[in-house]
Order: C-alpha cells, then sequence, then structure tokens
C-alpha cells in the first residue's frame, strides 16, 4: 500500500502546512506510515536533523507530526533568503550555493533531479506521502523550471488537492481563477479541493461549493474550520509577523526587534503559551517598548547587514536605554554575535568579503564568520548542572573573546555562549532553548515570574491530536486515500 498526494495552495499562507502536520498525525494515528515532504521550501526558520542536515521547520513539525524521525529528504531544497534577489540554497540538507532569482530557473533542472531522488527515498519508507507545495499554484509566470508545485506533480504524478483560505475573502474566484490560468495538463493533476478557514455556519456555504464545482468540475473534498490547536504549533513566517502586530497583554513583557533578515524565530513560541507573559514582535519603524523586561535578540541570515538596519531603526539607543534601567538582554545564534564588539566576514560569507561592524559591545567577544557551517542538534546544561535541554545549532563562524570564561551553558562539558559580569546580558547559539521547560521556568523565575508550569511540547503534541481530530470530521478522508493510491 504506497502513494502520495500533494496539497497545493490558490496563494500563499493559506494554511497548506498545519493541513498536512495535521493529515500525517491523522493517518499516524490510523496505523498508517505517513511522511511529509515538500521539494522546495523558502524560509530562514530551519531545523537540524539528527544527521546534521538542515530542512524547513514546518517539515521538521510535520515529521513529529507524522511520529517519523525527520529527514533531510523531507524537504530537500531550502532557500534560506539572505538579501531581496539572493538565497543561500539548502541542497538535500547541506549547503548547495548561492543563487539569485533570476539565476534559480538555470538550476532548477539540477535540483529537480535532487528532489526526485528524496522523494525516490521517502516513498520506499512509507505508505502515504503527503506532499506541500509552494507558495501559488496559479503563479504561471514561475511555471518554467518548477520543482515546487505543477512541476514536481506533473514530474512524479502526485495528484493534487488545491486548498484554499476562505478567511481572507474571494474563495470562490481563488479557485476558478487557478482553473482559468493552469495549462490543461497540469488542471488535469487536480483531483478536488479543500476550503480552510471557515467560520459559521456551514450550510451558508452550500452554493459557493456548487458555484466552484460548476465552474471548475472539481469535487470539493471538506470544509475546514478554524483550527484551534493551530496557535500553539511553532510559528511560521506570516503567523509570527501579524501575532508580533497584536497587541500583547501580560504581566512580563518581552519584546524582539523584527531584523530584515530574521531566522528561527520560532525560538520565541515557548513564551508565548506562557500564562501572564506577553510576546511581542517590534516591527521596524516602532521603538523597542521602555517596559520590556526581557529583550531577545533573535536569529538572523545576515547578521553585519541586520546590525546596520537595528541601528537605522534606532534600536541600539533602545536597547541601551533599556540595559541602564536595569533590564535583561538575551541574544540567540546571530543575536549572540551582535552582543559582542566586532563581526568580521574576510571571506564573502554573507556579502562582499572584507565587510565589517561594530557590535552593540555589551560582551567582550568578537565573531569571525566563516563558510564552514555549524549544523548539530546538541543536549546542554547550566553551568552549576542544575537544568539541562535540548537544542540545535545553525551558524557560520566562530565567536571567541574574555566574555566566554563565563559560559552561559555547557554541551559535553565545553563551554558555550557568554554571560555579562552582573549577568544581565547573555546569549549563545542554541536555538530551542527556552523549549526545554525547567530552563524556561528558570529564565522567567529570574525576571520575577513565578509559577510557570507550562509544558511546551505536550501543548505542541496536544495541538496536533486536536487538528487531527478536526480534520477527521472535516474532510473525506477516505477519499483522499483513495486519490493518493490511485
Amino acid at each position: 500500500m504506497t502513494g502520495a498526494l500533494m496539497l497545493q495552495g490558490t496563494g500563499s499562507d493559506v494554511g497548506k502546512s498545519v493541513l498536512v502536520a495535521g493529515l500525517c498525525r491523522l493517518l499516524a494515528d490510523r496505523g498508517i506510515r505517513v511522511a511529509p515532504f515538500k521539494a522546495q521550501n523558502m524560509s530562514n526558520n530551519a531545523a537540524v536533523t539528527p544527521d546534521g542536515g538542515e530542512i524547513g521547520r514546518a517539515q521538521w513539525l510535520q515529521a513529529v507530526a507524522a511520529r517519523q524521525t525527520p529527514s533531510v529528504d523531507m524537504n530537500p531544497v531550502l532557500l534560506k533568503p539572505e538579501t531581496d534577489r539572493g538565497a543561500q540554497v539548502i541542497c538535500q540538507g547541506r549547503v548547495w550555493g548561492r543563487a539569485r532569482a533570476d539565476e534559480m530557473r538555470e538550476r532548477r533542472a539540477a535540483l529537480m533531479d535532487a528532489v526526485l531522488d528524496s522523494y525516490a527515498r521517502m516513498r520506499a519508507q512509507a505508505d502515504v506521502v503527503l506532499v506541500e507545495g509552494a507558495g501559488s499554484a496559479a503563479e504561471v509566470n514561475l511555471r518554467a523550471g518548477d520543482i515546487a508545485n505543477m512541476g514536481f506533480a506533473r514530474a512524479a504524478d502526485v495528484p493534487v488537492v488545491l486548498v484554499a483560505d476562505i478567511d481572507r475573502g474571494g474563495v470562490i474566484a481563488n479557485l476558478v481563477g487557478t482553473h482559468a490560468v493552469l495549462d490543461p495538463a497540469d488542471r488535469a493533476q487536480v483531483a478536488g479541493f479543500v476550503i480552510n478557514k471557515f467560520r459559521g455556519d456551514l450550510r451558508l456555504f452550500d452554493d459557493g461549493l456548487t458555484a466552484i464545482a460548476d465552474r471548475t468540475g472539481w469535487p470539493g473534498l471538506g470544509v475546514v474550520p478554524m483550527l484551534t490547536g493551530a496557535a500553539q504549533l511553532p510559528a511560521e513566517d506570516a503567523v509570527v509577523l501579524e501575532r508580533g502586530a497584536r497587541p500583547a497583554q501580560g504581566r512580563l513583557k518581552v519584546a524582539a526587534p523584527m531584523l530584515l533578515r530574521l531566522a528561527n524565530f520560532d525560538d520565541l513560541d515557548p513564551l508565548r503559551l506562557e500564562p501572564d507573559v506577553a510576546v511581542e514582535v517590534v516591527p521596524p519603524g516602532k521603538p523597542l517598548p521602555g517596559d520590556a523586561d526581557l529583550v531577545v535578540l533573535l536569529g538572523t541570515k545576515a547578521t553585519i547587514a541586520d546590525l546596520r538596519f537595528l541601528r537605522e531603526q534606532g534600536w541600539d539607543v533602545d536597547l541601551h536605554a533599556h540595559v541602564r534601567r536595569g533590564g535583561k538582554v538575551l541574544g540567540i545564534c546571530g543575536g549572540y554575535q551582535m552582543l559582542g564588539r566586532r563581526v568580521r566576514d574576510p571571506q564573502g560569507v554573507e556579502g562582499p568579503p572584507g565587510q565589517e561592524a561594530d557590535g552593540l559591545g555589551y560582551l567582550a567577544l568578537e565573531t569571525e564568520l566563516a563558510p564552514a557551517k555549524v549544523t548539530r542538534t546538541v543536549t546542554a546544561e547550566t553551568p552549576d548542572g542544575a537544568c539541562a535541554l535540548e537544542g540545535y545549532e545553525i551558524h557560520a563562524g566562530r565567536t571567541y573573546g574574555p566574555a566566554t570564561a563565563r559560559p552561559m551553558l555547557r554541551v559535553a562539558g565545553a563551554p558555550e555562549g557568554a554571560v555579562s559580569a552582573d549577568g544581565r546580558i547573555r546569549g549563545c547559539y542554541i536555538h530551542g532553548l527556552l523549549g526545554g521547560d525547567a530552563y524556561r521556568r528558570r529564565v522567567l523565575a529570574e525576571l520575577g515570574h513565578a509559577g510557570a508550569e507550562t509544558a511546551y511540547r505536550d501543548t505542541v503534541e496536544c495541538a496536533l491530536d486536536s487538528i487531527a481530530q478536526q480534520l477527521a470530521r472535516a474532510v473525506d478522508v477516505n477519499r483522499l486515500l483513495q486519490l493518493a493510491r490511485r
């Protein structure tokens, strides 16, 4: 029993990632060996597999949902934007090179070979492979050389279910318009559609479903309500920006500046789920809040460029005032590099060779970027050995200096990160450290927040279970399995 089914969207951020995760959990709970797959992802939110490869954070979550070990073959091509027009290309977990947007079409043929190679391995290991598309199936201007949507579906002969988001409006036009612009062969690959993010009385949309089916010939396979567990899942790019724009409520306030090349910002998610903790991602043009208890400098794909951007926004001044008032600062990965005195890029890891910039100067450290990238999962502990945590590293370069004599953590007995003499400024390279319940409680206790009892990983598991249960009621799962096995 083997098969595959692909979920493509009529637009970006229609909920494909969450639907694939929920269906992975639903099928896994039915005893089906299911695996997620996304041919090409574009995100600076990356995760590290047990063998040290990089994949999109969404595919890592989908692997968890499927009760599978994350694999680089689940996301063979990951594009990590470094500028508005260029990205680092990760192929089967390793750095493959850099490419401008206009160069990607020329390179996609070689990447498609890797995509199909990874897909074949996933098919050999699973009963059903659930494939997630990227962006919109209707982007016909990008169809030539496509490896993420219909190009992959046609090459691998995978039936497609289109997902449309009714919450943003225009859902009938989105589906009928997608039908209109697809060429006949691509159109024939579509086996049906799913309406996502529905609110209210489903009967009021009966005529809408009929209108879509009459104009496209595609059958409706389900109408999915707003999924109550989605807010507890690790953040996606658009979701975290949207959440950060909303007023945050809570006695304890955590703020993080929204850097241009922000990476792995789901490091904040465990704090978001804590009662009475307000997390605010501060957009460009707004100051860091003066009443923040903790400022978190998150990871970035371009440390030197984002140091410049941080200063352009005046956030360095805001941060200085925060520290002068007695506030605390945590830097993770690129944010840790920023806390030092100097960042150098002699070999052009982030741009032209020879770039360098003054850091914020809170820790006696210097960073030298280098092409060799560190990607590994780690188990760490606090220097006193009282608190353990698990996380992962994704960074280029080495950070060194006198401040490392006061390490923030220890990994396999070796010092990791640094802490200021007064203990209020700290940083390290480990992503995911706040997902460790004991360590997060310790951090919050130091900020005066007593009684935090959230079990973060259990919360994520419960959210996946809840989404699976809602999908079991909302979509025709048996019909989806029939399509996958055609």
